[in-house]
Protein backbone atom coordinates (compact mmCIF):
# COMPACT_ATOMS: atom_id res chain seq x y z
CA UNK A 1 0.00 0.00 0.00
CA UNK A 2 1.41 3.92 -0.41
CA UNK A 3 2.14 5.71 1.98
CA UNK A 4 0.76 8.95 2.78
CA UNK A 5 3.77 10.67 1.15
CA UNK A 6 3.48 9.46 -2.32
CA UNK A 7 2.24 12.16 -4.48
CA UNK A 8 -1.12 11.92 -6.49
CA UNK A 9 -0.81 12.34 -9.98
CA UNK A 10 -1.46 16.09 -11.15
CA UNK A 11 -4.87 17.15 -12.46
CA UNK A 12 -5.78 17.63 -16.32
CA UNK A 13 -4.57 20.67 -17.60
CA UNK A 14 -7.18 21.68 -18.75
CA UNK A 15 -10.80 23.11 -17.16
CA UNK A 16 -12.84 20.74 -14.83
CA UNK A 17 -16.03 19.29 -16.33
CA UNK A 18 -17.53 20.06 -12.66
CA UNK A 19 -16.37 22.89 -10.25
CA UNK A 20 -19.13 23.74 -7.97
CA UNK A 21 -18.75 25.53 -4.79
CA UNK A 22 -22.05 26.00 -4.59
CA UNK A 23 -22.34 29.38 -3.74
CA UNK A 24 -25.22 29.80 -6.64
CA UNK A 25 -26.90 27.57 -5.01
CA UNK A 26 -27.57 24.25 -5.97
CA UNK A 27 -27.84 23.35 -9.75
CA UNK A 28 -30.48 21.01 -11.13
CA UNK A 29 -28.05 20.84 -14.44
CA UNK A 30 -25.30 19.46 -12.00
CA UNK A 31 -27.11 17.41 -9.15
CA UNK A 32 -30.43 15.22 -7.90
CA UNK A 33 -31.13 16.27 -4.73
CA UNK A 34 -32.62 12.63 -3.68
CA UNK A 35 -30.97 9.62 -2.70
CA UNK A 36 -31.25 6.66 -4.91
CA UNK A 37 -35.33 7.50 -5.49
CA UNK A 38 -36.42 4.68 -7.33
CA UNK A 39 -36.46 2.35 -4.42
CA UNK A 40 -38.44 4.45 -2.33
CA UNK A 41 -40.63 7.88 -2.31
CA UNK A 42 -39.88 10.96 -3.70
CA UNK A 43 -40.32 12.72 0.71
CA UNK A 44 -38.27 10.02 1.86
CA UNK A 45 -35.42 10.13 -0.45
CA UNK A 46 -35.44 13.85 -1.08
CA UNK A 47 -32.28 15.70 0.83
CA UNK A 48 -32.07 18.04 3.45
CA UNK A 49 -29.55 20.70 2.97
CA UNK A 50 -29.07 24.62 2.95
CA UNK A 51 -26.83 26.66 1.19
CA UNK A 52 -23.76 28.32 3.47
CA UNK A 53 -20.72 30.72 3.20
CA UNK A 54 -18.66 28.08 2.80
CA UNK A 55 -21.08 25.34 1.06
CA UNK A 56 -23.84 23.30 1.36
CA UNK A 57 -24.34 22.17 3.84
CA UNK A 58 -26.03 18.52 4.81
CA UNK A 59 -28.48 18.30 7.19
CA UNK A 60 -30.35 15.16 8.71
CA UNK A 61 -32.99 17.34 10.89
CA UNK A 62 -34.93 15.52 13.78
CA UNK A 63 -38.33 14.93 12.10
CA UNK A 64 -36.67 13.30 8.79
CA UNK A 65 -38.09 10.35 7.64
CA UNK A 66 -36.25 7.05 7.27
CA UNK A 67 -35.37 6.16 3.79
CA UNK A 68 -36.96 3.31 3.47
CA UNK A 69 -39.30 1.72 6.18
CA UNK A 70 -37.36 -1.35 5.79
CA UNK A 71 -34.36 -0.13 6.31
CA UNK A 72 -34.85 1.37 9.37
CA UNK A 73 -33.47 3.47 10.93
CA UNK A 74 -31.41 4.99 8.52
CA UNK A 75 -31.67 8.93 7.40
CA UNK A 76 -30.00 10.17 4.66
CA UNK A 77 -29.37 13.47 2.40
CA UNK A 78 -27.63 13.09 -0.71
CA UNK A 79 -26.47 14.66 -3.95
CA UNK A 80 -25.95 12.62 -6.79
CA UNK A 81 -25.20 13.12 -10.39
CA UNK A 82 -27.80 11.30 -11.74
CA UNK A 83 -30.77 9.09 -12.03
CA UNK A 84 -31.59 5.90 -13.51
CA UNK A 85 -34.89 3.20 -12.96
CA UNK A 86 -36.62 0.81 -14.92
CA UNK A 87 -40.21 0.59 -14.07
CA UNK A 88 -42.23 0.26 -10.69
CA UNK A 89 -42.09 -3.24 -9.77
CA UNK A 90 -38.66 -4.10 -11.68
CA UNK A 91 -35.62 -4.71 -9.96
CA UNK A 92 -33.67 -2.20 -12.52
CA UNK A 93 -32.01 0.77 -11.21
CA UNK A 94 -28.81 2.58 -9.95
CA UNK A 95 -27.03 1.04 -6.80
CA UNK A 96 -28.79 -2.53 -6.21
CA UNK A 97 -26.96 -2.58 -2.78
CA UNK A 98 -29.70 -4.83 -1.60
CA UNK A 99 -31.59 -8.40 -3.28
CA UNK A 100 -35.07 -7.44 -2.57
CA UNK A 101 -35.10 -3.66 -3.87
CA UNK A 102 -38.17 -2.97 -5.92
CA UNK A 103 -38.51 0.09 -8.04
CA UNK A 104 -41.03 1.99 -5.92
CA UNK A 105 -41.04 5.24 -7.45
CA UNK A 106 -39.99 4.70 -11.58
CA UNK A 107 -37.70 7.99 -12.50
CA UNK A 108 -36.74 9.31 -15.80
CA UNK A 109 -33.30 8.43 -16.80
CA UNK A 110 -30.90 11.33 -16.06
CA UNK A 111 -27.34 11.50 -16.79
CA UNK A 112 -25.87 14.43 -15.74
CA UNK A 113 -22.10 13.50 -14.74
CA UNK A 114 -21.90 9.94 -15.79
CA UNK A 115 -17.32 9.15 -17.02
CA UNK A 116 -16.09 5.92 -17.35
CA UNK A 117 -12.45 7.32 -16.51
CA UNK A 118 -11.97 10.48 -14.96
CA UNK A 119 -11.07 12.30 -11.47
CA UNK A 120 -13.52 13.83 -9.07
CA UNK A 121 -12.00 16.03 -6.17
CA UNK A 122 -14.49 16.28 -3.24
CA UNK A 123 -13.74 19.02 -0.44
CA UNK A 124 -15.75 18.12 2.67
CA UNK A 125 -16.06 18.60 7.07
CA UNK A 126 -17.61 15.91 7.71
CA UNK A 127 -19.94 15.18 10.54
CA UNK A 128 -18.97 14.38 14.60
CA UNK A 129 -22.97 14.37 15.07
CA UNK A 130 -23.84 10.88 16.46
CA UNK A 131 -24.39 8.26 14.42
CA UNK A 132 -23.38 10.14 11.16
CA UNK A 133 -21.13 9.34 8.93
CA UNK A 134 -20.23 11.04 4.85
CA UNK A 135 -19.57 8.95 2.37
CA UNK A 136 -18.78 9.68 -1.48
CA UNK A 137 -19.27 7.17 -3.96
CA UNK A 138 -19.20 6.75 -7.76
CA UNK A 139 -21.70 3.77 -8.76
CA UNK A 140 -22.25 1.95 -12.08
CA UNK A 141 -25.23 3.59 -13.57
CA UNK A 142 -26.45 0.25 -14.59
CA UNK A 143 -28.65 1.74 -17.43
CA UNK A 144 -27.19 0.07 -19.77
CA UNK A 145 -26.55 -3.34 -18.29
CA UNK A 146 -27.44 -4.61 -14.45
CA UNK A 147 -23.86 -6.21 -14.63
CA UNK A 148 -22.34 -2.36 -15.02
CA UNK A 149 -22.64 -2.28 -11.00
CA UNK A 150 -19.61 -1.44 -9.72
CA UNK A 151 -18.83 0.68 -6.75
CA UNK A 152 -15.46 2.93 -6.34
CA UNK A 153 -15.75 4.05 -2.33
CA UNK A 154 -13.78 7.46 -2.22
CA UNK A 155 -14.80 7.74 1.41
CA UNK A 156 -16.23 6.53 4.37
CA UNK A 157 -15.94 8.66 7.44
CA UNK A 158 -17.71 7.67 10.68
CA UNK A 159 -18.35 10.43 13.45
CA UNK A 160 -16.92 8.25 15.92
CA UNK A 161 -13.58 7.82 13.49
CA UNK A 162 -12.65 11.23 13.66
CA UNK A 163 -10.18 12.98 16.26
CA UNK A 164 -6.34 13.86 15.73
CA UNK A 165 -6.51 11.39 12.86
CA UNK A 166 -9.05 10.09 11.04
CA UNK A 167 -9.79 6.10 10.35
CA UNK A 168 -11.93 6.29 6.67
CA UNK A 169 -12.99 2.63 4.62
CA UNK A 170 -12.39 2.93 0.90
CA UNK A 171 -11.69 0.72 -2.12
CA UNK A 172 -13.67 -1.11 -4.60
CA UNK A 173 -17.06 -3.00 -4.02
CA UNK A 174 -18.33 -5.01 -7.08
CA UNK A 175 -21.63 -5.59 -5.78
CA UNK A 176 -22.40 -7.53 -9.12
CA UNK A 177 -20.33 -6.92 -11.53
CA UNK A 178 -18.17 -9.66 -12.09
CA UNK A 179 -15.12 -8.46 -13.56
CA UNK A 180 -14.66 -6.30 -9.91
CA UNK A 181 -13.46 -7.63 -6.88
CA UNK A 182 -14.35 -6.13 -3.70
CA UNK A 183 -11.32 -4.43 -1.95
CA UNK A 184 -12.33 -2.27 0.50
CA UNK A 185 -9.69 -1.14 3.34
CA UNK A 186 -9.68 0.89 6.17
CA UNK A 187 -6.82 3.77 6.15
CA UNK A 188 -5.48 6.15 9.34
CA UNK A 189 -5.35 9.73 7.81
CA UNK A 190 -2.99 12.34 9.64
CA UNK A 191 -6.02 15.07 9.39
CA UNK A 192 -9.28 15.71 11.67
CA UNK A 193 -11.80 14.95 8.78
CA UNK A 194 -14.69 17.49 10.28
CA UNK A 195 -12.20 20.33 9.21
CA UNK A 196 -11.80 20.92 5.02
CA UNK A 197 -9.99 18.08 4.03
CA UNK A 198 -10.04 17.86 -0.12
CA UNK A 199 -10.55 13.70 -0.92
CA UNK A 200 -9.47 12.76 -4.84
CA UNK A 201 -10.31 9.49 -6.71
CA UNK A 202 -8.42 8.85 -10.22
CA UNK A 203 -9.26 6.20 -12.22
CA UNK A 204 -8.72 4.52 -15.65
CA UNK A 205 -6.61 1.83 -17.68
CA UNK A 206 -7.61 -1.09 -14.81
CA UNK A 207 -6.43 1.07 -11.93
CA UNK A 208 -8.14 3.24 -9.49
CA UNK A 209 -5.97 5.80 -7.04
CA UNK A 210 -7.72 7.71 -3.82
CA UNK A 211 -6.02 9.99 -1.82
CA UNK A 212 -6.11 12.96 0.67
CA UNK A 213 -5.06 16.26 0.53
CA UNK A 214 -2.60 15.43 -2.40
CA UNK A 215 -1.28 12.30 -1.21
CA UNK A 216 -1.80 8.94 -2.17
CA UNK A 217 -3.91 6.54 0.38
CA UNK A 218 -4.53 3.32 -1.92
CA UNK A 219 -3.55 2.15 -5.47
CA UNK A 220 -5.71 -0.78 -6.69
CA UNK A 221 -5.16 -2.25 -9.52
CA UNK A 222 -8.83 -2.33 -11.04
CA UNK A 223 -11.14 -0.10 -12.11
CA UNK A 224 -14.81 -0.02 -13.09
CA UNK A 225 -15.08 0.84 -17.31
CA UNK A 226 -18.44 2.14 -17.61
CA UNK A 227 -20.21 4.99 -16.54
CA UNK A 228 -20.64 5.94 -13.06
CA UNK A 229 -22.84 8.52 -11.15
CA UNK A 230 -21.22 10.69 -8.19
CA UNK A 231 -23.03 10.23 -4.76
CA UNK A 232 -21.89 12.21 -1.91
CA UNK A 233 -24.09 11.63 1.01
CA UNK A 234 -24.53 12.04 4.89
CA UNK A 235 -26.04 9.07 6.67
CA UNK A 236 -27.75 8.89 10.52
CA UNK A 237 -27.42 5.15 11.29
CA UNK A 238 -29.98 4.05 14.61
CA UNK A 239 -32.62 5.81 16.41
CA UNK A 240 -32.51 9.50 16.74
CA UNK A 241 -30.10 10.51 19.45
CA UNK A 242 -28.66 13.61 20.29
CA UNK A 243 -28.86 17.66 19.22
CA UNK A 244 -30.52 18.27 15.89
CA UNK A 245 -29.78 19.12 12.88
CA UNK A 246 -26.53 16.80 12.03
CA UNK A 247 -24.94 18.13 8.92
CA UNK A 248 -21.57 17.66 6.92
CA UNK A 249 -20.71 20.43 4.91
CA UNK A 250 -19.53 20.34 0.91
CA UNK A 251 -17.26 23.22 0.09
CA UNK A 252 -16.48 22.44 -3.32
CA UNK A 253 -16.58 19.59 -6.12
CA UNK A 254 -14.45 19.54 -9.05
CA UNK A 255 -14.53 16.59 -11.76
CA UNK A 256 -13.33 15.83 -15.21
CA UNK A 257 -13.94 12.87 -17.28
Amino acid sequence: MPSFTESLPDAPNRRPDIDDDFHAGLSPQRWVASYLPQWTTAERARAHYEIGAAGIVLRIDADQLDWRPEDAPLRVSNLQTGVYSGPVGSRLGTHRHREDLEVRTETPQTLLFAPSRGRVEITASASRDAGCMLAAWLVGTEHRSPSESGEICIFEIDADAIGETTVARTGIKAHHDPGLATDMAEVVVPVDASSPQTWTVVWGDGETVIGCDGRTLRRIPQAPDYPLFLMIDLFEIGPRDGHYPKTATVHRVRAWQ
